[in-house]
């Protein structure tokens, strides 16, 4: 949401705003331009200044983040399953479907937890775990995990931070700004890992064409 002023819209929409839009970028698929990162910690540090509750803040946050992801997992579960009997086309092969649903069995915890520290990534895992099957006990389990570490954690370092620097306030762009920066990294790690020789091969021809 570029351009909002989080502190303000934090103020104004208060412990119910902060659920419907944890929830939202977590849960539906619609959510995914939502800022996450940046929200939890502004309204860390927000609760540091005493403009809000930290332990009621964290509460909110939680409960949003895990039955957002658990809303995720059961729209993928319940309605992504039937793409599998859908016929092959340009747009969709069930090889991905059934390559997403391998991927789950091995890695699928790690994903889940990873996931909420990446913009846009953490809206569709779920759905995507929940249209590969990957059993719901286990699902909830690293839902859990991932909702205390992020929701939670990013949560209380905007307030440790606004409770033990004076005038961190000056600094709070720049620091969520690093936040999203450090939220977007893994995923470009990724892709460069997974495309980095394809895209040095682009580079290398578009030189050797000028």
């Amino acid at each position: 949401m570029p351009g909002v002023d989080l502190e303000s819209l934090i103020r104004t929409i208060g412990y119910v705003g902060m659920f419907g839009i944890v929830f939202a970028e977590t849960g539906l698929l619609v959510g995914f331009f939502l800022p996450g990162d940046s929200l939890l910690f502004t309204a860390g540090f927000l609760a540091s200044q005493d403009y809000l509750n930290i332990w009621l803040l964290v509460i909110v946050c939680f409960a949003a983040a895990v039955l957002g992801d658990a809303v995720g997992y059961l729209i993928g579960h319940r309605w992504g399953r039937n793409l599998f009997s859908k016929e092959e086309s340009r747009f969709f092969k069930p090889k991905y479907l059934r390559q997403a649903e391998s991927f789950f069995e091995k890695h699928g915890g790690k994903a889940i937890i990873l996931a909420r520290f990446m913009p846009i990534v953490r809206t569709f895992i779920p759905v995507i775990a929940g249209v590969s099957a990957m059993p719901y006990r286990r699902f909830f389990t690293f839902n859990i995990v991932g909702g205390i570490l992020w929701a939670v954690g990013v949560t209380l370092a905007g307030y440790f931070l606004g409770s033990t620097i004076p005038g961190v306030d000056k600094y709070l762009l720049p620091i969520i700004l690093i936040i999203i920066v450090v939220s977007v990294l893994p995923s470009v790690i990724h892709i460069w890992r997974e495309n980095g020789h394809e895209i040095k091969a682009q580079v290398r021809a578009w030189r050797a064409s000028r």
